[in-house]
Order: structure tokens, then C-alpha cells, then sequence
């Protein structure tokens, strides 16, 4: 549909591009954004690049510890898991539990897309019921605590690092919203991605192959299809850049001209000078030390920490206390 066609809307992504390009200073989208159908099928192929060791880190942890996790778990026990992606990762734990009986995961995602793929992944193992529930997190996570029959523990999957995406204050105040959805006894398995060399972690956000790029790309694409916008996605190119002082990598989208574009279905014309960037992620990195004293601020006491030796990465599990 052409951008003429194409009139304003209210729909929340409208409403945060307009917000996100308009605002003084630093351009800024959601990187909640980034997770459209295509881009969660570009993110399941950057973690298959060379470069991005952190998923296969968590599933590395994930399945020479799943034993280890589950022991200190109470049951009987239902799973939850704040942006389940594909689930692949999850299976670990999932066929522990499994051994003791019957288990009902509420994997909860934005992408009806994903959810289908975590169904479709996890279909083959026993005594494991799927409920897909597609919706924020915190929404989906009061859901599954209000559906939790008397007795039964509630554990948090919250896996890889998507807690780096939200600033530091930000992201203990989400924290504290989990805390607040469970009760005494019930468990956060919490994944930290850990400080690393930055030219490893720039590296990790910038395969040669492109593949990041494609991914950060498809932001701007999904404006032009959903909200009419004439992005042409050559004046624009993907950049990682690595902030020392507070701990983080972000992702830019830079332009390589000055340009102006017309997005009607939010409503904007937004004009760029050349080198002006839009920024679309922060990836936070933790030192493991750190990671107790942000359960103890949150509501949680800390249980064990387990890490892994090739791509340090932490998987915590924390207790409401």
C-alpha cells in the first residue's frame, strides 16, 4: 500500500515512532520493535552466527545444569517464560521436570509467530501441555499466576539477556513487577550476559555477514509496510557501538545522507542530517558479583549461579523471598 493511502493512526508502535523520532536530541525506536515476524526469524539466524556465542552459552548451561535447577525448585511446579521465542532452549529444563510428572509451561511472547514455533518445538515431549499466551510480559505472567492451582510453585523462565535491554534502574523496577505476581517460594531463572572485551561483544553485534544488520534494518522496513513510512533502507546503515561507562553495547541505525522522510501513518515527517542516528537497542553487560545484591533490591534471595566458560554468561536462579 502506497504511504498516500495510508492515514494516521493511534496504535501504540504509531504512537512510540512519533515519540521515539520526534524527541529532542538522540533518535530512539523500541527494540521491542525489532521482533516482528520477520525479525524474530532474523534474530533465531543471528544466533546461529559465528559471532553471537550467547545463545548457545544459555543452551549450553541450560543443558548441563537442567538437574541441578530443578532440584532446587519446589514441587509440584507450573513454568512460565517472559519472551519464549522458539523455545528451544527451554526443552532442558522442560524434560527435567517432565521425569516427575506431567508440567504445564505458559511460554508468553508478543510474535503469535513464535509461539507457534515454541508449540511445534516442544510438541514431542511427554507429559508437557503448552499454553501459549500472546501478550507483554507482565500482563501474561498475572495471568498465569492467577490460573496456578493452590499448591503449585510458579518458576520464571527469563533467559538469555533480554534483561540487558532495559536500562539499569528500569530493569530492577521490572524485576520488582515479576516479584510482585509471586508468591514466597516461587522462582526467577534469570540469564545475564557478562562483561566481555567490547571488540568480542562489537563483533557479536556486528557478524560480517550481515545478518544483525538485516535485523536492525527491518525496523525501518516494517515502518514502510505498517504505517506507510518511505524509509529507503540504503541511506541507512547499521552500526554497534560499545558505551564503557555504563556497561552496554547499543545498536544504531545511521544515515548516510541527509534525508527526510514521511511516515503518515504516524502522523510525522522527520528530517536526518548525515551521521545522525537513530537508536534502536542497548544490550547491558553484568559483573557476576553485582548480581546478588540486585535479587536482595528486587524482592528475591539468591540461590546458585551458573556460568559459562566459553561465552561468559550467567543463568541465576533467585527464590521470592
Amino acid at each position: 500500500m502506497g504511504a498516500a493511502a495510508i492515514e494516521r493512526t493511534d496504535s501504540t508502535f504509531a504512537l512510540d515512532v512519533r515519540a521515539g523520532l520526534t524527541r529532542p536530541g538522540q533518535k530512539e525506536l523500541p527494540s521491542v520493535y525489532l521482533y516482528d515476524a520477520l525479525g524474530s526469524t532474523l534474530f533465531d539466524a543471528i544466533t546461529l552466527t559465528q559471532e553471537y556465542g550467547l545463545t548457545r552459552a544459555d543452551e549450553r548451561i541450560l543443558r548441563r545444569h537442567a538437574g541441578a535447577i530443578v532440584e532446587r525448585l519446589p514441587m509440584p511446579l507450573v513454568v512460565t517464560e517472559l519472551g519464549s521465542g522458539s523455545g528451544r532452549k527451554t526443552r532442558w529444563i522442560l524434560e527435567e521436570l517432565a521425569r516427575s510428572g506431567p508440567v504445564t509451561y505458559y511460554p508468553i511472547d508478543i510474535s503469535a509467530a513464535a509461539l507457534a514455533r515454541c508449540k511445534l518445538e516442544l510438541a514431542a515431549i511427554g507429559s508437557i501441555g503448552v499454553v501459549g499466551l500472546e501478550q507483554p510480559y507482565l500482563d501474561g505472567l498475572r495471568e498465569v499466576a492467577a490460573r496456578r492451582s493452590g499448591g503449585e510453585a510458579l518458576l520464571v523462565l527469563f533467559l538469555g539477556s533480554t534483561i540487558g535491554n532495559f536500562d539499569r534502574a528500569a530493569g530492577e523496577e521490572f524485576l520488582r513487577a515479576i516479584r510482585s505476581s509471586l508468591c514466597p517460594a516461587d522462582g526467577l531463572l534469570l540469564g545475564t550476559d557478562l562483561v566481555k572485551p567490547p571488540a568480542r561483544l562489537i563483533a557479536a553485534y556486528d557478524d560480517a555477514t550481515g545478518v544483525t544488520a538485516a535485523f536492525n534494518l527491518n525496523l525501518l522496513a516494517r515502518i514502510n509496510r505498517e504505517l506507510g513510512g518511505n524509509f529507503v533502507l540504503r541511506h541507512f546503515v547499521h552500526e554497534a557501538r560499545y558505551d564503557r561507562k555504563h556497561r552496554r553495547i547499543e545498536m544504531h541505525l545511521v544515515s548516510v545522507r541527509r534525508q527526510t522522510v514521511a511516515i503518515p501513518g504516524a502522523g510525522i515527517t522527520v528530517t536526518f542530517e548525515k551521521g545522525e542516528s537513530i537508536w534502536t537497542e542497548a544490550c547491558h553487560k553484568f559483573q557476576l558479583q553485582e548480581l546478588d545484591g540486585i535479587a536482595t533490591r528486587c524482592g528475591f534471595r539468591s540461590q546458585a549461579h551458573w556460568v559459562d566458560p566459553q561465552w561468559p554468561l550467567a543463568e541465576s536462579l533467585w527464590i521470592a523471598a
